[in-house]
């Protein structure tokens, strides 16, 4: 079996705010998390999001499932990795995994839609994008 190569790694510190009355962090936040994930790994990409945005696509969520294995608090230092495991015609999906030290406390599925910057209708993304995100496809096993 071929192991995974992240699109990205993203370290990130809870803060007090995105704590909820149990200590624990608010639910949301770790779609937010997810969120600013997916920024890094246009980042690491193609520069920026508006690099992304200059070759006429975006992505938009369709689907997200999060699966919760251990709580977060505040303070703890957490890293978020992004792996692709699907890339459609029109559509990728990731998976993101929340470790704090060797404990993943969180698994994160997110479906993405391409979509043309000018409609927000569904699109193909231009051959380049389409390369930039294949090279991190996990090898058949």
């Amino acid at each position: 079996m071929t192991e995974r190569r992240p699109l990205a790694e993203m370290p990130l510190r809870v803060r007090y705010h995105e704590c909820d009355g149990q200590g624990i962090v608010f639910n949301a936040h770790y779609l937010a998390y997810a969120d600013m994930a997916a920024f890094e790994v246009e980042r690491a990409l193609f520069g920026s999001h508006d690099a992304l945005l200059a070759t006429g696509v975006d992505v938009v969520v369709a689907e997200s499932n999060l699966r919760y294995f251990a709580p977060c608090r505040f303070d703890d230092e957490l890293v978020v990795s992004v792996y692709l495991v699907h890339l459609g015609t029109t559509s990728m999906q990731f998976e993101l995994e929340i470790r704090r030290g060797d404990t993943v406390t969180t698994e994160i599925r997110l479906r993405y839609v391409w979509v043309d910057t000018e409609n927000y209708l569904k699109a193909e993304p231009p051959p380049e994008v389409r390369a930039a995100y294949a090279k991190y496809l996990p090898e058949a096993a």
